[in-house]
């Protein structure tokens, strides 16, 4: 098919067709071609006044994409050309040789930018003529003597954005917003596929990107990629020299061309940006790489005042926070001070108590003996009786002293128990035999309760040490209670289901008087060292205070725990502490014994 056949052709259908493919033909009936592209050259519509000549598909041409039947001779020239149009807004008219259907066409085409509301342009309208056909040298000759751009319309529109994403950044002093509107401006002025932003300090061997824009989303993000600076020679002479730095880089099959430029603040580099498109850069004269590096001082000086004020805002954050932790610790130091002032005036209060008790039976004991070393005694009977009350006084005087002595061991750390297994009906029945004759003198009921077992209960503790602590109680209890009864009671306690199995349960036992009782406000005071519920009612009958405390050290010492409990005064008490057992004894079922 010769060259003005096909022309005649052409001329013919466009002036006896009527395009309905595309409603953007309507309006031009003299083109040969009209589409429109996006700012990475996809169809998004097409028009051919001669498309079933050549065998085109409007359908199969948008739908194609890179693999179209209608393709630029050069995609990445012609590409150049559509991306400068898109940046300067201005349209544009030039020869270039487009290959349909493995025929090569000349075409004269305009092209211009699709402007939106906010003045943006991402997409382009392309009319073509059809001019003639060509050969493949012809059309590499075409593509070669391309005129250039006009570098002064392109260097307006530049400024025009850098300077607006300038200002934004001023406006800010949040260094991420700085990081991401500086890629973001950067790669949109220079329509760059890929632009990102390192925080660098002198020294630094390795970067890593903070903020990254992409034409493409779809090409995945390279934030996570770290940059040796010594292996990346423009990396070093763009720091070096604090100019933009281009060179060409190879990624598999496709060539990228990188420019690399170092924003600074009073001479010093304090961030790396790189920028990456697949071809070459139109910005290349003096003046367009001061007005890069222009732009790239005022992002440093944003980036040099936003870590001042970050460092500033964490410095006062920590100053803050080391006052808070100061007032704190004032606040710590008062309360230590109160409570070494309070243990001193308990301690004050308890010698004072304990000197009270200690004189009582000492002096019973001089004043019997005395009696005894006078011969006031009348007889024998009553010199025995006298030098029993001594005895007594004795031993009220050494109970004591044992307890003075049990609570600065426990204080001091230096109590240790030994744990065996102790059998727990024989410890009650022990316990019975001090204490049930003190309780009948004052006609007390006294009980003891025993859990219903097959076999005996073993607990596992210290037996002069849970002697001690249930009499504690008990004497406690009969020393308080006027009237009424004493109940001794003990229950086994099931270990829990969740726990691990290993463990036995625990024995619970509990001492309950209807005694005096104390008050819900005092009830606090009754586990503290050196303290005593003080008052009328309890100062008449004496005591050192110590017993509940070297009781709760010694329980807690063995694996339980003490707990007291009474509804208020004249309402008695209950005592209750915890012991762990040896082994799991069999309960007896009331429904099957």
């Amino acid at each position: 098919m010769s060259l003005p056949h096909q022309s005649s052709r052409l001329a013919t259908s466009l002036a006896t067709s009527k395009p309905v493919a595309e409603p953007s033909a309507r309006f031009l009936p003299c083109a040969d071609v009209v589409f429109t592209q996006d700012e990475t050259g996809m169809y998004l519509s097409f028009y051919c006044s001669d498309s079933e000549t050549y065998g085109l598909k409007p359908e199969h041409v948008i739908a194609q994409g890179s693999e179209s039947d209608f393709l630029p001779v050069s995609v990445e020239t012609y590409m150049g050309r559509i991306r400068y149009v898109l940046n300067t807004q201005v349209a544009q008219r030039f020869t270039y040789p487009f290959s349909c259907c493995d025929i090569l066409l000349l075409l004269d085409l305009a092209v211009s930018p699709i402007l939106v509301t906010e003045g943006h342009a991402t997409q382009v309208i392309v009319v073509g003529n059809l001019l003639r056909e060509i050969s493949p040298q012809e059309a590499t000759n075409f593509v070669n003597e391309l005129p250039p751009l006009q570098p002064s319309i392109l260097l307006n529109r530049y400024q025009e954005l850098l300077t607006q994403v300038a200002w934004n950044i001023r406006r800010t002093l949040d260094l991420e917003t700085i990081w991401q509107q500086t890629v973001d401006g950067l790669g949109e002025a220079l329509g760059a596929d890929r632009c990102l932003i390192y925080p660098y300090k002198p020294g630094d061997r390795s970067i890593k990107g903070v903020a990254e824009y992409a034409r493409n989303p779809n090409t995945g993000t390279l934030l996570s990629h770290v940059l040796e600076v010594n292996k990346h020679p423009y990396l070093e002479q763009a720091i070096r020299t604090a100019r933009p730095v281009i060179f060409n880089s190879e990624e598999g099959t496709s060539s990228k061309t990188v420019l690399a430029l170092t924003t600074c603040y009073q001479d010093d580099p304090n961030a790396l940006i790189i920028i990456c498109q697949p071809e070459q850069f139109l910005i290349l004269n003096e003046r367009e790489v001061d007005l890069i590096q222009e732009f790239a001082d005022q992002v440093g000086t944003g980036i040099a005042h936003a870590s001042l004020f970050a460092e500033s805002r964490d410095l006062a954050i920590e100053l803050q926070q080391a006052n808070d932790r100061l007032i704190q610790k004032h606040h710590e130091l008062e309360e230590a001070h109160k409570q070494a002032e309070e243990a001193s005036r308990l301690k004050s209060e308890f010698l004072a108590n304990t000197s009270h008790e200690l004189r009582t039976p000492l002096n019973a004991m001089i004043g019997f003996l005395k009696l005894v070393l006078d011969g006031m005694a009348d007889d024998p009977e009553e010199r025995d009786e006298f030098i029993g009350e001594a005895h007594r006084s004795a031993v009220h005087l050494l109970n004591i002293i044992n307890d003075i002595l049990d609570i600065a061991r426990i204080e001091a750390g230096k109590m240790q128990l030994e744990m065996n297994p102790v059998n727990l009906e024989g410890l009650l029945t022990d316990v019975e035999n001090f204490t049930r004759t003190q309780a009948e003198q004052k006609n007390l009921i006294y009980e003891i309760r025993l859990p219903a077992t097959h076999d005996s209960v073993l607990l596992y503790g210290n037996y002069q040490r849970l002697l001690q602590v249930l009499l504690n109680l008990i004497w406690n209890a009969i020393k308080f209670t006027v009237h009424g009864s004493i109940v001794i009671t003990a229950e086994i306690e099931e270990r829990e289901k969740a726990g691990d199995e290993s463990n036995t349960g625990m024995v619970k036992l509990s001492v309950a008087d209807t005694g005096i009782g104390v008050s819900l406000e005092d009830q606090d005071k009754l586990f503290q060292s050196f303290s005593q519920v003080d008052g009328s009612r309890t100062r008449r009958f004496g005591g050192s205070g110590l017993g509940l405390v070297i009781s709760q050290k010694l329980v807690e010492a063995m694996g339980g725990v003490v707990n007291f409990f009474s509804m208020g005064e004249g309402l008695g008490s209950t005592v209750t502490f915890t012991v762990p057992l040896y082994q799991d004894p069999v309960i007896i079922d009331p429904f099957l014994d």
